[in-house]
């Protein structure tokens, strides 16, 4: 990777983080933006088969800039780079796929489910990419180039990459899973503490996910069925399949999203009950101290003519009546318990 100078955010002076050739041996080979812009000159001899891929920091205000003096980027990809939307879509535009792919930052956890966007501008010759904040899908997908991985066209790299977000959203789904066996597991030993809270929370992180993950389906449907003539039967089909995969991750996120709200159902029921019978212990309680508050607010008035003030066993009286009344009370409650 390039290193970075000044205030450069980890690219060079034109926002170039890294920038590879395809199609000249059997790996990619690593170029810089001089070696970049020489290659994009007109007059360039390209042989069939060879692509470059560059890949951009947005943080750097001169990206930008070299990508549409040099780039030839299509207006549309200007546009998405401002456009308010953010949800995940391929579309056609004037011959080129812009790709706007929502992908989680490199620095990714459950707990805090921090998303980024990446655009994208596909061409039969070139490849560019664009993000503001380090994400993890792109990164692995550098490290497969790194690693020698075999990519023949600029759409087989988009393909790669929307495996690679695949495997990165399985492996969230996975943790997230082993989040909630947790919390199952803490439900059935009767330790509520504060699992619903955190499922509750890790419910709105899927749901967030999944929106902002999940591609439109009618821009890509539109895509595989007419798609642009430079682009291979072969890659089409590796696309559409690639598309389906990811498919597959949403809908084992929803079934996620599914479990975490019967969970909390379950949660929330013995919650009421242990409340249902918390309220029908104090009423019990109530009701069996009744005779005594009642009897002992009488004789505390404290005004003349209390009966059994003067008399030898008035204390003992009172206690046996109160006695009386109590056993009454809990035989009455114990009466009602049976008959329910």
């Amino acid at each position: 990777m390039i290193a970075a100078t000044g205030l450069t955010y980890g690219s060079d002076q034109s926002g170039l983080i890294w920038g590879y050739l395809f199609g000249r041996g059997p790996q990619a080979v690593l170029i810089s933006s001089a070696e970049a812009l020489a290659w994009l000159h007109p007059q360039a001899p390209h042989p069939p088969g060879e692509f470059i891929w560059l890949h951009f920091n947005l943080s750097n205000t001169a990206s930008e800039k070299w990508m549409s003096e040099h780039a030839s980027v299509a207006d549309e990809f200007n546009e998405a780079l401002h456009d308010g939307s953010r949800s995940t879509r391929i579309e056609l535009a004037d011959n080129t796929l812009i790709a706007v792919v929502n992908d989680v930052l490199h620095n990714f956890s459950l707990d805090s489910a921090d998303t980024a966007t990446l655009w994208l501008s596909l061409t039969q010759h070139v490849v560019i990419s664009a993000r503001r904040a380090p994400l993890k899908s792109i990164e692995r997908l550098r490290q497969a180039v790194q690693g020698g991985a075999a990519i023949r066209s600029s759409v087989e790299l988009l393909v790669h990459l929307l495996r690679d977000q695949a495997d990165v959203l399985v492996k969230i789904v996975r943790d997230a899973v082993a989040r909630v066996d947790t919390v199952e597991d803490r439900l059935l030993a009767g330790r509520l503490n504060q699992q619903r809270s955190d499922l509750g929370a890790l419910r709105r992180i899927l749901v967030r996910l999944q929106r902002l993950l999940a591609p439109e389906p009618a821009a890509l449907f539109r895509l595989l069925q007419k798609p642009p003539t430079w682009v291979a039967e072969l890659d089409t089909q590796e696309l559409r399949q690639s598309t389906e995969e990811f498919s597959v991750v949403l809908s084992d996120m929803s079934s996620l999203q599914e479990r975490i709200k019967l969970l909390q159902e379950e949660i929330a029921a013995q919650v009421n009950e242990e409340n249902s019978r918390s309220l029908y212990v104090l009423t019990i309680v109530t009701v069996l101290a009744l005779p005594i508050n009642l009897i002992a607010g009488l004789l505390g008035m404290n005004v003349g003519g209390i009966p059994l003030a003067e008399h030898a066993y008035g204390f003992w009286i009172v206690a046996g009546i109160v006695a009386t009344f109590t056993v009454f009370a809990v035989w009455f409650v114990v009466r009602k318990q049976r008959q329910d």
